[in-house]
């Protein structure tokens, strides 16, 4: 025993400028917490094969990863397609459509955007998945609320205020000019 502890050889590379002992010390604890770590993890892994879960965590961890490399938010239709589900439509005629990205991110509605070709006013057809219907008519509920909101609220131009506040100091001038009067004696 005492000579398998003397043969184990190991190698730790550091860098530093100043490499002291106490530097050393805490590179070798790190090393030593990493090797019990993987030993650790063996030993569940031969746990998880005698038992035959290994399989499933494995097939659990492919069904993950497949979930992640598909795209979520705004997408081409061919993403979409992809996804093997049924698509609908909702036609919208606004130029403004950056503001529906927002709502549909805070939704987590997955959509795809299409301008039709030759209409005056730009028109976009909206591709989204069939079964998230629900959802896309509350986040069209809460858009068409925005841009209502957006559109009653007008709020006057910056140089439209200026005009006003200048045209109010003259008229107070030309007030305080006639104010004064002279005070003197009458004779």
């Amino acid at each position: 025993m005492q000579e398998e502890v003397n043969q184990k050889v190991i190698s730790l590379s550091i860098q530093g400028v100043k490499i002291t002992a106490s530097v050393l010390k805490a590179a070798l604890r790190k090393f030593l917490e990493m090797d019990n770590r993987r030993k650790q993890k063996a030993t569940q892994v031969k746990m998880a094969e005698k038992t035959g879960r290994a399989q499933e965590k494995g097939r659990e961890k492919a069904r993950k990863k497949i979930e992640k490399k598909k795209p979520h938010g705004k997408q081409t239709i061919k993403q979409l397609n992809a996804q093997g589900v049924q698509l609908s439509n909702i036609k919208i005629t606004d130029e403004n459509i950056k503001s529906f990205d927002r709502v549909a991110r805070k939704y987590g509605i997955d959509y795809s955007l299409k301008k039709e070709v030759g209409a005056d006013p730009p028109k976009y057809l909206v591709f989204f998945k069939a079964k998230d219907v629900d959802v896309m008519t509350a986040a069209f509920r809460e858009y068409a609320g925005v841009e209502l909101k957006k559109k009653q609220v007008k709020k006057p131009s910056v140089r439209k205020k200026l005009q006003k506040s200048v045209e109010r100091k003259a008229k107070h001038r030309q007030r305080v000019k006639q104010r004064q009067k002279s005070r003197g004696q009458e004779r």
